[in-house]
């Protein structure tokens, strides 16, 4: 299950009763998973605390941390280990479930880490940049109907709090790599933004 294994992993968390069965292959994929150094996402972080309705400080209290880790992980400052985010879950009466997705292409990676940029900004300035994602949306859905579907669908994650839009825009599986085909924040960073993005992105796969 190393480098060799051509497959992407992304967890999601659940509320469930597992088998014993279950439970020894969750367990033994943790251990892989760990010992490969997986790291998950800002967002399943959110996922849980959001699925138990806890603030930062609740959730960091019962899973015996700080408030400024909870937060770091889900802005992605800090990113949790699968062991971590395991216990995490645990402390509130969740499990981690694993689901395996095809590796992001180079294009694909391209497309998440560029989208990284744009969070950033969204985050910075979320008028500005909803506003020029709306207009891109219209002329999107005159110009490209065939994509109907996937524009409107656009239309209604941008009516979702800001950290529910990022949510969607990073998200490694399969659907939210089919909207990014046709995401609405096109303009959203300027020309030196997305210059240094791509730069960034060039040194992240340097070696790969």
């Amino acid at each position: 299950m190393g480098g060799g294994v051509g497959w992407g992993l992304c967890a999601r968390l659940e509320a469930r009763c597992l088998c014993s069965r279950f439970e020894v292959i969750k367990t033994l994929c943790i251990a892989i998973l760990y010992l490969n150094g997986y790291n998950v996402g800002m967002s399943d972080v959110r996922n849980l605390r959001a699925s138990v309705k806890m603030t930062q400080s609740e959730l960091a209290d019962r899973a015996g941390t700080s408030q400024p880790t909870i937060a770091a992980y889900e802005a992605s400052r800090k990113s949790p280990t699968l062991r971590t985010l395991s216990r995490m879950a645990a402390s509130v009466g969740r499990d981690v479930v694993i689901s395996f997705v095809p590796s992001l292409t180079r294009e694909e990676r391209r497309s998440l880490f560029l989208h990284h940029g744009i969070a950033d900004k969204l985050r910075r300035t979320p008028e500005e940049v909803l506003n020029r994602a709306r207009v891109n949306l219209r002329r999107m859905s005159v110009q490209h109907p065939d994509a109907g579907m996937l524009i409107e669908e656009w239309n209604r994650i941008l009516d979702r709090p800001i950290d529910g839009i990022i949510d969607v825009m990073l998200d490694p599986r399969d659907h939210a790599r089919e909207l990014r085909h046709v995401t609405p924040f096109a303009g959203v960073l300027t020309a030196p933004e997305r210059a240094h993005v791509y730069r960034e992105f060039a040194r992240s796969e340097e070696g790969k």
